[in-house]
């Protein structure tokens, strides 16, 4: 493994200090919440010791309840999404293998695979194509060597999502060509519309990952899953997840089984506020003549593009951005894009703070 530090970490508000930041429309979650605004306080006697390895029982279960089919026994608990794609990655792929991954993509779909050495073929999504796959060209990218096809939906950072007819279209192909299909659905929760199924349920060859990062606004217990049907694909990656860590922790595990009892209830609110907040990203981007996107379907992330260059070009843009009006965003080279491209994140400041941030993007647009 030749590990390199990521941009989208190097550069990220917690490294840069979120004291700096007043408007931060760089985050790609849904606001932090605390124990009091769950209304959980961790029961003192909860024994601190090795937990199941598979993680809680109870929550896995909750877990597979989402899909006709699946069985606690089918999702293994990681430390956050980003330790189930690492587990996914490096129990699957050697620098004789080869990935099909979809970029623009959040960056451990991307670096992980690179560490390792693993040769990938990029499916570039562009935006005059409205950020959709093309199911012919990952078709057309598949060698004998082929071991995983990676896609995420709702996508990070644009937002876009798959059709339940695309979804089944790659799970098909990866069926008939022998790969694995990889699909991470950190925002599955979040979909405006009605959510896809889960990946893991349309077969053993599928694995589906997710957490309770970004719908939930819990990263700090960093709970994240992975799902297959596949009995002795799972022992691989249990086998590598007692090897990094044994089990997770019984606190936050505890907390997250809080939380899924409860999803509906918190799903429910959130999902009417964030298609409150798109709305009104909609409106200022139907005034904004310096800037085009791709709507999003599903998340709390859009990508949206510059028309022209900015005085002092994109550089000069995000330095105003920040030393002159305080607003911090996702540049697109985080994303391995350029950096006319940047990520705008609606779902985790106040919305005091999203219009201010928004308004601080067009000011600086104009220089």
């Amino acid at each position: 493994m030749r590990y390199v530090r990521m941009p989208i970490e190097v550069e990220s508000p917690e490294e840069y200090g979120y004291a700096r930041i007043r408007y931060n429309l760089s985050e790609s979650s849904v606001a932090d919440q605390s124990l009091a605004d769950l209304g959980l306080t961790i029961p003192t006697d909860l024994p601190l010791l090795y937990g199941e390895h598979r993680g809680r029982h109870r929550l896995r279960e909750l877990i597979a309840a989402e899909a006709p089919g699946l069985s606690a026994g089918d999702v293994l608990i990681t430390t956050g999404a980003a330790g189930a794609l690492f587990i996914i990655a490096t129990a699957l792929l050697g620098p004789d293998d080869h990935l099909v991954v979809i970029r623009p993509n959040y960056a451990t779909n991307l670096e992980t695979p690179r560490a390792i050495g693993c040769a990938t073929t990029h499916i570039e999504l562009e935006f005059e194509d409205g950020f959709r796959i093309d199911l012919d060209r990952v078709a057309a990218a598949i060698t004998p060597a082929t071991k995983i096809i990676s896609v995420t939906c709702p996508h990070n950072p644009t937002g876009v999502m798959l059709s339940e007819a695309e979804l089944r279209g790659l799970s098909d192909l990866a069926a008939n060509r022998g790969c694995r299909l990889l699909v991470d659905e950190t925002y599955r929760d979040l979909s405006f519309d009605a959510p896809l199924p889960l990946a893991a349920s349309l077969g053993a060859h599928a694995i589906s990952v997710s957490s309770l990062s970004k719908a939930y606004g819990v990263p700090g217990i960093r709970i994240g899953w992975l799902i297959t049907k596949d009995p002795a694909l799972q022992e691989v990656f249990l086998a590598a997840s007692e090897q990094i860590s044994i089990c997770g922790s019984v606190m936050d595990e505890w907390v997250a089984e809080q939380v899924m009892e409860s999803r509906q209830a918190i799903l429910t609110p959130r999902l009417v506020e964030m298609r409150r907040r798109l709305a009104r990203v909609s409106d200022w981007m139907a005034g904004e003549d310096r800037l085009e996107w791709v709507k999003p379907s599903g998340g709390v992330v859009c990508f949206p593009r510059m028309t022209a260059e900015p005085t002092g070009g994109a550089e000069g843009f995000y330095r105003r951005l920040l030393e002159d009006h305080g607003a911090y965003v996702g540049p697109g080279h985080w994303f391995e894009r350029p950096d006319s491209y940047f990520r705008v994140g609606y779902g985790w400041p106040t919305p005091e703070a999203l219009d201010a941030g928004l308004s601080a993007i067009s000011a600086a647009l104009r220089g």
